[in-house]
């Protein structure tokens, strides 16, 4: 029996990377994390998993959805050091960008952590969360994913 997927919310600035360079490029190495509690998100992450795409400072809003594509290894932009990177690919751009404000507006997402962890750039999201956010956006998965 499949292992049932884990959610998570990965954010990244527009201008660093947006969602639509992913969707083009088609697969990406997430590399540049350099806080503890990510890196240990990162190495918790398995090939299926579904991540929310955040983009954070501009926009402010999750924009699409990305899967994990690899197991964690050792982030290449950080040679001899205990950093992780996996590699994502693009699943779907969500509909209707669902903004902090909205999420933070919603009760049922209030315990969310891109709200309670605010300054973490990978963090794990429960199912319901990362449904109810699906639904907000009115996007749904491609039978694929």
């Amino acid at each position: 029996m499949a292992k049932k997927p884990q959610y998570w919310l990965i954010k990244s600035e527009p201008s660093v990377y947006p969602y639509a360079r992913l969707v083009k490029d088609g697969r990406t190495e997430w590399t540049g994390i350099r806080n503890y509690e990510a890196r240990n998100n990162l190495r918790a992450m398995k090939p299926g998993d579904l991540c929310l795409y955040y983009h954070s400072n501009e926009g402010k809003a999750v924009v699409g959805v990305a899967r994990v594509l690899t197991e964690a290894g050792p982030d290449p932009t950080a040679p001899g050091e205990d950093w992780a990177s996996v590699d994502m690919g693009p699943v779907v751009a969500v509909q209707e960008p669902v903004t902090l404000a909205t999420i933070k507006a919603t009760p049922e997402l209030k315990d969310i952590p891109l709200i309670t962890k605010s300054r973490i750039s990978v963090v794990p999201v429960t199912a319901e969360h990362f449904k109810r956010i699906l639904e907000m956006s009115r996007t749904k998965l491609p039978r694929s994913a």
